[in-house]
């Protein structure tokens, strides 16, 4: 199921600054056409469109770390996706989806959207941490990537609806979905959620196997995980790097990545693993 929703309606309710895909021209439309190439998917996600909005920053930023996503970084990624701990969470049966509406087209649809997340998160937050520990590096464990990574094909995704033009409850349910996980105030809504927005029951069947383990504190403990492991993995990294001569918005670009990194990136790299498993084919 896909709705082309207006991208100036999603402008309207992201609480950071971002140049949409839709506007862009000239080099920054150039930088967003290689971003989907080299990261196979159909989007460009809010982390780039924020950057845009920082005189040079995202063609810096994009420059210096490019060469870690054709390179080094997914065996790093893999190593984070493989090494995660990931609590116990029960397995979404065929006949529960079914029932709540979600039939096979639905799943694969679902399932590709999970996929694309899965690939894409665990790189941002190794890529992105290799950035801010070469500029501020931190005690880190040791930690070795994997031997192998797959290669994301190329994923079409579907618009993002914007908050707006959801209804009420599943608004307040992607809410309540976006604070799993997060140790501080999560203005920040995860796109996975939005995409997942197309099937509600879905959404509140993901609701229902995650909330015992936000009520035990596993998710909010998962992110630091993610977060300790995204650090330790872009230290290494951040040996590969050779920056440019920065932007003059240098400080404003590595605390958007922080930002990022350190909230709805970590959050969601242990969270859609969880709800990838629990999700059948």
């Amino acid at each position: 199921m896909t709705t082309d929703i207006p991208e100036t309606a999603l402008a309207q309710q992201e609480s950071v600054p971002s140049a949409l895909e839709t506007s862009a021209t000239g080099e920054i439309a150039d930088i967003y056409s290689d971003i989907r190439a080299t990261l196979g998917t159909s989007v460009v996600n809010l982390i780039w469109r924020n950057l845009a909005t920082m005189p040079g920053a995202l063609q810096w930023t994009w420059s210096t770390v490019r060469p870690l996503y054709l390179g080094p970084a997914a065996m790093h990624a893999e190593a984070v996706r493989h090494t995660l701990s990931l609590p116990d969470a029960p397995a979404l049966s065929i006949d529960t989806l079914t029932a709540a509406g979600i039939d096979r087209t639905a799943r694969t649809e679902i399932r590709t959207i999970l996929n694309s997340y899965h690939h894409t998160n665990a790189l941002a937050l190794v890529v992105l941490s290799a950035l801010l520990e070469h500029y501020h590096p931190s005690v880190t464990d040791i930690v070795h990537p994997s031997e192998a990574a797959p290669v994301a094909a190329q994923t079409e995704l579907p618009k993002l609806p914007s908050m707006a033009s959801l209804p009420a409850e599943v608004r307040r349910l992607i809410e309540e979905l976006n604070k799993f996980g997060e140790d501080t105030d999560p203005f920040l809504i995860a796109s996975m959620y939005r995409h997942l927005a197309y099937w509600p029951p879905y959404l509140a069947v993901v609701r229902t196997m995650l909330a015992p383990l936000q009520g035990d504190g596993q998710l909010t403990m998962l992110t630091r995980s993610a977060r300790a492991l995204g650090r330790a993995h872009g230290r290494i990294l951040a040996r590969h790097l050779t920056p440019a001569p920065p932007p003059e918005s240098l400080e404003q670009a590595l605390a958007s990545c922080r930002l990022f990194v350190e909230h709805p990136i970590a959050r969601m790299t242990g969270i859609c693993a969880i709800v990838r498993r629990a999700t059948p084919e």
